[in-house]
Parts: structure tokens; C-alpha cells; sequence
């Protein structure tokens, strides 16, 4: 019997509680006397009735004994060299051959990797941890390495192993990582980790490196191959790479993949944009599913090209495990969800977006986690993602945990998870969820319910370090992309750089707009003389910050209504009210985000469970509505006025912002050419006015280049014939002036047109 280890040793393998079983398991030197060496091999096999070492270069086959456990297999072979083998097991009536997993000694991982995930700067740690397709020695596998420092035990489950902890217990590498190559496994391969912590108790985690995952309820990692797609988007990338973002339209399509639509029997008219089978209804019928990325690229694409959107906006497809979350309750951070199918069929959706001049935003989660066992929460047996003590460590309003920012290693997850999807998935750029309940402390919490920073102060400084860190690492990596801040206090800086000391994102949510509209447009508009503040504010600090204009889906949810059910009137007024609005939206300094539905008028909320309800497009007066949002994406993308200068003092001017009287507001929108403007004249109530008097900075010929009022849009069709010529009549403070007709809830644009001379 062999006499270099003891009984106790044993146990600690049987009892999987040896922090690295390769010291007893695998192949070990006994003995070395000239040219003959006495190797030992030893293997638990926790099924088996008999094992057997089979040696291909020695030609020969030695059977294995038990003497500390019946479980425990031993083999003493004297040779020259021993170099490979593998072990022949017996299980009841079957035999298989594989490979020894305790003879692949070589790391993925290295020390210097470790120590910079210890630093919190390992870019790409993703990978190094995780699950990863490889070769040792020659023999294909998979390597597994999970961070779980405080763990006792950890091993890999799996459907290789009938998940079963004790057949592949992993090493622990410098206290911090666990780690075991295991042969002949490939992508495809189901898999989990049991960890064990120092009371005894075990928890079964999915992967929180893992890129793929079953489909839910079913929680398993999934090892997936995110390398061997054949991307067809370097053109793009490269435009991307040498153009400021913050000069170019930006038009942001915001949806929901999964209540978007869903595939039935029932076919919707091509016309409408929708190139797939679809349910027509409002209610999700009984053999309806999600559409996959691949149909999502036949159907999606097509339609928001239509509407001249530039950019699509997904709610989280990080995978998360239930439905009504909408995805902001994230399980999975490298994993993007298998309700719609394969890693590589995202990739494909994303390239197909590319190739069709759309980018893709993605809404990104770093602020909290959900409590669900096999997630981050309490992942090795200690609050390792997340704070211990409830005061910093839990959003009790949403029954979620927080992220330690203070963390090193936790911080790495998140920085490199942000990289990650840039990375892998060529995304455009990410759209912070709830910045706010990051930057404060006392966030939603009572007095009391909170711990103050170290000054006493209610500033969380290691969320906004971790911001900034995260958004330097990203726009170092991929100049052109977006990192957007749904931030919805006054915190400053919020979309400059770190050095001057801001948060480092290049754009914020302009939530007060937001609000002061959708307050502006559900009065009455006899009432709106009262309230012209709510359209002229923003206009004070429209420049303070990059500002992206949202209307989102936040906005038509739990009793808030759809768009059309916010303002008043009968349904003419309301879409004239609706036109007005978004009108006057695509003119105002920012960039722009709308969710879906809201382009052709939807009655009903977004409910997370049904399609939005296209057949209200059997009706003329939502297809001309939808025609009107493709005709506003087709001018604002044209006019360099309405998107050059969104962030700069001298894109905007008042021509008169006090017409409270008759609820009318006038302005000019610059490009950089100071030869390049528009006019805007906005008149928000039903009362059309007949000779209305705008000054301009210039005489000639106004082209009237875009009216809500259209009757392509199902307006009165009240304008200016096309134009007007100037009078010299100085008014506003300006030398020359425009005698208009304004139509009622309307909004113009008028263009100089410079190849009309004056006579």
C-alpha cells in the first residue's frame, strides 16, 4: 500500500473538503532510482465497482486497488516515464475510458492575472474566469475557474457527472480562485458550481462568468464558443471609431424584445413594416412564442429602418430569470438571454443592424441584483458581491441586493462586464440603469435605514469611482460608442470626463424635460398660458449637460397611461397633441429616445405579457401617424440645425419665449455653419392664428420644410403654401420678419432657402 498519505487525507477527498485534491488525486512521483521511476495514480470515482490505468505508451493496462475507501482507487506503476494515461472505469454494467482530470496541472490563469483582478484592472478577466474550451497535453476540454475566496469546497456539476459534487472537486489557486480543467467536454456542456462554505452548507450557482444559460426556469450554465462567428461589420466599427457621436443625429428606437411581437399563424400586411408572422392582437394567443434574434433580424430591422430610427435600444438581455422583470433584475451578466436564443444568434442581430446603419444600445444593470439562489447572492457562502450589512447592501423597495463598489474584484466584474459587451458583441453603447440609486446612499432609504460615507456626507464615493473607472475603460478601448446615465437628480458632471470631474458618461437622460412635458401636454391647452415655464426651463441648461430627450417605457406603465391617453381632447386633438409634442421634441436641443408603441399611437400600456397592438394599423389614423414619425426621423437626420449643436450654447435661440397669451414659442436651431438654421415656431393650443409675426435673422424665402399639421398626417393641413418671403419689418429684435399662418397644435420648421434670390 502506498505510505505518502495518510487516512485523513482520504477522507478530506471522500468528504470533498481538501482545497486542493490534486496534492492527493492525479499522478505522483514515488520514487526515482537511475533510469527506473515508481510512479503512483490515484483516483476517487465515486460510482465505480473497478478501475484500471491504461498507459498507450507503455502498452499495458494496471488495474487499481482500494485500500482507504472502496471509492478510492490506487496504482503504482514502475517505468522510465509515464507521460499519459487514462483510466478504463466500471459503473454497474457499463465501462467507459476517459481521461484523468487530476493529471492536467497547467493553469489558464496566472498570477499576474490573478493580481491584477485583485487591483480591480483586469479588462478582460473574462477570459481567464469562467468556462473555456482548450487543450493540455493535447487532449481537448473545458477549463472552469470560478473567484469564491471564502469558499470551503468547490466542485463543477454537470450532466458529465450526474451532478455530482464529488467527481470533480476544483484546486484553490493563491486563496482567491478555484480552478480544474476537465477533458473531452466541449461547448454545449451543461454545467454549475457546488460550492460549499465553512459551516457546511451547499449552494448550487450558475456560472456568474457563464456566456450562456439554459432557458429559464432551467438555471445551468451553458460553456458556449463566443469567438468563431464571422463578423461582417468593420466597415461600421470604423466609421464608429473616427466619429463624435455627440455632432450626428442620434434617433433611439427603445423596445422590449420579448413583448415587441410574437409569432402566430395569422400574417400582418407587409406594408407595415413587419416581415414575419405575427398575432394582430392585443392578447398573446396559446401557440405563441418570443421571435428569436435570427427572426427579430428579419422583422425589427426592417421595420425601424423604415421609421428612420438610428439606433435600436434593448431593454436588458442579460440573461435574468423571470419575465415581468423586463431583464433589470440580472442573474447572468456575461450571458445574454436564451429566451431568444444562442450567443451567436445576438451577434448575428447585431450585425445585421450594423450592415442596415443602425446601432445598438443596450440597457446595462450595474446598480443592484436579484436575491435568486443560483445568482451572485451570497455566492460563496458570504456577501461576496454584495455588502453585508443590509443598510448599504439592499434596495428593500425592489427586494434586491447591491454591489460592493469598494471591492476589487467586484468592480473588475462589473468594468470588464461593461467592455465585455463591446467587446464580443460589437454594441454601439450601454444605457446605465438607475444611476441615482448608485450616486446616493440614502437612496430610497429612511433616516436611519443608512450608513454616511466617511465625511458624513450621503455621496456613495465608491459608486462614483466605480463610474468613472467604468466609463475611462470603455472609451479608452472604443472611442464613438455611448455610455448614457438615466441619472434623474442634479448631480453635476454627470456627462463630462473624469478630469474635470465628472462621472465620465457622455450623455444623460434629461428627466426633467421629460417631466415638465408630459405635465405641459396633459392640460387642458386653455390652461397651458399659465404654465409656459414648463416649455422654456429646460432651455436654461439645456447645454449644462449632453442630454439624450427620453420618452420611455417607464412613462406608460402602472396606470400612467400610454402616450395618446396623456393629453386631452377628442381623438383628433390628442393626435394633433401627439404631434405637436414629439414635434417640438426632434427641434429641442438632445438627442432622442422614444419606446416603442408611441410611433403609431398605441391606446393601451406596454404590458410585459402581450404584443403591442399593431392592428390598430388596419386604421388610417395610425398608419398616418407612424408615417409622420418616419417623416420626422427623414428631416431631423437631414438638417445638420436640429443635431449638430445640441450641446453648445449657440445651437439655440429664442426668437420669443413669451407668447404665454397664446401658447407660442418660437426659436432657431444653428449647425455649425452659421449660414445653416432653422426656424421653429411651436403653437400649442387648437386655436390656429392667421398672420402671426416671427423675426428672423435674415431676408429671403422660408421654406416651410416640415408641418405637424399635414394632412399626410391626418392634420387640418393649415400652413404657408410651402413659404414665406420676409418682410423688412424688424421684429423680435431682429431686422426681418415672417407673416405665418399657424396652424392649431402645430409646429413648423422653416429653412432659408439660399438659391432663392431677392428681387
Amino acid at each position: 500500500m502506498p505510505s505518502n498519505i495518510t487516512s485523513q487525507q482520504v477522507e478530506q477527498i471522500v468528504n470533498n473538503l481538501h482545497h486542493d485534491p490534486f496534492e492527493i488525486l492525479g499522478i505522483h512521483l514515488l520514487s526515482e532510482q537511475e533510469e527506473q521511476k515508481t510512479y503512483v495514480i490515484r483516483a476517487y470515482l465515486p460510482k465505480a465497482s473497478e478501475a484500471y490505468v491504461i498507459a498507450p505508451e507503455l502498452r499495458q493496462e494496471y488495474k487499481m486497488r482500494s485500500h482507504h475507501h472502496p471509492n478510492f482507487f490506487e496504482c503504482e506503476i514502475e517505468t522510465e516515464e509515464l507521460n499519459n494515461y487514462q483510466l478504463k472505469v466500471k459503473q454497474g454494467d457499463q465501462e467507459k475510458v476517459i481521461y484523468d482530470p487530476y493529471q492536467f496541472k497547467s493553469h489558464k490563469i496566472t498570477d499576474y492575472d490573478l493580481y491584477l483582478f485583485q487591483e480591480g484592472n483586469h479588462h478582460r478577466i473574462y477570459e481567464k474566469l469562467g468556462a473555456h474550451v482548450m487543450e493540455q497535453n493535447g487532449v481537448k476540454g473545458v477549463y472552469f475557474a470560478v473567484w469564491a475566496p471564502n469558499a470551503r469546497n468547490v466542485s463543477v456539476l454537470g450532466d458529465f457527472n450526474s451532478w455530482d459534487g464529488r467527481e470533480h472537486q476544483m484546486r484553490k489557486i493563491n486563496n482567491i480562485v478555484w480552478e480544474l480543467f476537465i477533458p473531452e467536454l466541449d461547448y454545449g456542456t451543461h454545467y454549475k458550481y457546488e460550492i460549499k462554505n465553512w459551516e457546511g452548507h451547499i449552494y448550487e450557482k450558475s456560472d456568474p462568468f457563464g456566456f450562456y444559460q439554459e432557458v429559464r426556469p432551467k438555471t445551468a450554465s451553458i460553456v458556449a464558443d463566443l469567438d468563431s462567428y464571422q463578423w461582417h461589420d468593420q466597415e461600421w466599427l470604423e466609421k464608429r471609431r473616427n466619429t463624435d457621436p455627440l455632432t450626428q443625429p442620434i434617433s433611439v428606437y427603445e423596445l422590449h424584445i420579448g413583448s415587441w411581437l410574437h409569432t402566430s399563424k395569422e400574417q400582418l400586411p407587409k406594408n407595415y413594416g413587419i416581415q414575419t408572422e405575427v398575432v394582430t392582437a392585443s392578447e398573446v394567443k396559446p401557440d405563441a412564442r418570443f421571435l428569436t434574434y435570427y427572426e427579430l433580424a428579419e422583422s425589427l430591422i426592417p421595420y425601424v429602418k423604415e421609421l428612420g430610427y438610428t439606433h435600436i435600444e434593448l431593454l436588458p438581455i442579460a440573461e435574468h430569470p423571470f419575465d415581468g422583470s423586463w431583464g433589470y433584475q440580472v442573474t447572468g451578466y456575461y450571458a445574454p438571454t436564451s429566451r431568444y436564443g444562442s450567443p451567436e444568434d445576438l451577434m448575428y442581430f447585431i450585425d445585421q443592424c450594423h450592415q442596415n446603419d443602425i446601432g445598438v444600445i443596450v440597457d446595462w444593470v450595474p446598480g443592484h441584483f436579484p436575491k435568486d439562489g443560483h445568482g451572485l447572492a451570497f455566492f460563496d457562502g458570504t456577501h461576496l458581491f454584495e455588502h453585508g450589512d443590509p443598510r448599504k447592501g439592499e434596495h428593500k423597495g425592489w427586494g434586491t441586493l447591491v454591489f460592493n463598489y469598494g471591492r476589487n474584484e467586484v468592480r473588475n466584474f462589473l468594468v470588464a462586464n461593461a467592455l465585455f459587451w463591446f467587446d464580443k458583441y460589437h454594441i454601439d453603447g450601454i444605457r446605465v440603469d438607475a444611476v441615482a440609486s448608485m450616486l446616493y446612499l440614502d437612496y430610497d432609504r429612511e433616516n436611519g435605514e443608512w450608513v454616511a460615507n466617511d465625511y458624513g456626507g450621503r455621496e456613495n464615493i465608491e459608486a462614483v469611482e466605480f463610474l468613472r473607472q467604468v466609463n475611462g475603460t470603455i472609451f479608452g478601448y472604443f472611442p464613438g460608442i455611448l455610455s448614457i446615465a438615466e441619472e434623474s437628480t442634479s448631480w453635476a458632471m454627470v456627462s463630462r470626463p473624469p478630469y474635470m470631474g465628472g462621472l465620465g458618461f457622455n450623455m444623460k437622460w434629461n428627466m426633467g424635460w421629460m417631466h415638465d412635458m408630459l405635465d405641459y401636454f396633459a392640460m387642458d391647452p386653455w390652461f397651458r398660458q399659465f404654465h409656459q415655464n414648463s416649455v422654456t426651463f429646460s432651455m436654461w441648461y439645456h447645454h449644462s449637460e449632453n442630454y439624450m430627450l427620453a420618452l420611455s417605457h417607464d412613462e406608460i406603465v402602472h396606470g400612467k397611461s400610454n402616450m395618446i391617453g396623456k393629453v386631452p381632447g377628442d381623438e383628433w386633438q390628442k393626435f394633433a397633441n401627439l404631434r405637436s409634442l414629439f414635434t417640438y421634441m426632434f427641434a429641442h436641443p438632445g438627442k432622442k429616445t422614444m419606446f416603442m408603441s408611441m410611433e403609431f399611437g398605441q391606446w393601451t400600456e406596454w404590458n410585459v405579457w402581450k404584443d403591442l397592438e399593431w392592428h390598430l394599423l388596419n386604421y388610417q389614423s395610425h398608419r398616418q401617424f407612424k408615417g409622420f414619425f418616419t417623416n420626422l426621423n427623414d428631416i431631423y437626420k437631414s438638417q445638420p440645425a436640429l443635431y449638430e449643436n445640441d450641446f453648445e450654447e449657440e445651437g439655440f435661440q429664442w426668437i420669443d419665449c413669451s407668447d404665454n397669451r397664446h401658447s407660442v414659442v418660437s426659436f432657431i436651431r444653428r449647425a455649425k455653419d452659421p449660414q445653416e438654421f432653422i426656424v421653429v415656431v411651436c403653437n400649442f393650443t387648437p386655436q390656429p392664428h392667421s398672420h402671426y409675426r416671427v423675426g428672423v435673422p435674415e431676408a429671403g424665402f422660408y421654406s416651410e420644410i416640415f408641418n405637424s399639421d399635414s394632412k399626410d398626417y391626418g392634420g387640418s393641413n393649415m400652413g404657408n403654401l410651402g413659404g414665406k418671403w420676409t418682410d423688412e419689418w424688424f421684429f423680435h429684435d431682429y431686422p426681418y420678419s415672417l407673416d405665418l399662418c399657424l396652424p392649431p397644435l402645430g409646429v413648423l420648421m422653416l429653412k432659408l432657402d439660399r438659391d432663392k434670390a431677392i428681387d
